[in-house]
């Protein structure tokens, strides 16, 4: 959303402009919150308080902009208007869950490896190649945010998993893996 408003400066520098300032002090907020280190709560509650202002004015204008008719359809104005409005939803969502981040910058961030590397890795394997790297870089990453070793993880799991049944699966997901092994570590020696 930032992006299309930023485009649209240069055609429309105070309508754009004063949107992308909108954007800033959102980010700021989440800065803040972000450097104090805040619970879910807190981030909700600072949200509902700071944020959600900004954001009701934010989507007052954009309504009333959108409605005057004043931009042309083509202009970079009109379409960041239209594009915002369309996802205004889903761009939502954060303010009413302290656990939701903003936007998915720490997704994008996660997944740029396998997304750099997916042309190199386009004609490996068969038609559900995609399906099964898509599971492995899953739990590479998921192993990645616990601060686990995706390589010791996986050699645990796939040695141990010829002989497991169904029902025993939970107890090797990265978070259940990693809850042992702090168990074990914490327990003293005999």
């Amino acid at each position: 959303m930032r992006r299309k408003f930023y485009e649209a400066i240069e055609s429309s520098p105070k309508i754009a402009g004063w949107f992308v300032h909108q954007i800033q002090m959102l980010y700021q907020i989440e800065a803040a919150l972000r450097e104090q280190r805040a619970g879910p709560n807190l981030w909700a509650a600072k949200r509902a308080h700071q944020s959600h202002p900004i954001v009701e004015r934010f989507q007052r204008a954009l309504v009333k902009l959108k409605t005057n008719g004043r931009h042309l359809p083509q202009s970079l104005l009109a379409g960041a208007l239209e594009y915002t409005l369309g996802l205004w939803n889903t761009l939502t969502v954060y303010l009413a869950d302290g656990r939701v981040e903003i936007d998915n910058n720490l997704v994008e961030n996660a997944i740029r490896p396998t997304a750099i590397g997916k042309k190199n890795w386009l004609f490996v394997g068969d038609a559900a190649a995609g399906e099964h790297s898509a599971i492995i870089y899953t739990l590479i990453e998921s192993c990645r945010r616990r601060g686990l070793d995706p390589y010791a993880y996986l050699k645990d799991v796939l040695t141990r998993l010829p002989s497991m049944t169904n029902r025993q699966i939970p107890e090797v997901t990265p978070e259940a893996w990693a809850k042992v092994k702090r168990t074990l570590q914490v327990q003293p020696a005999s």
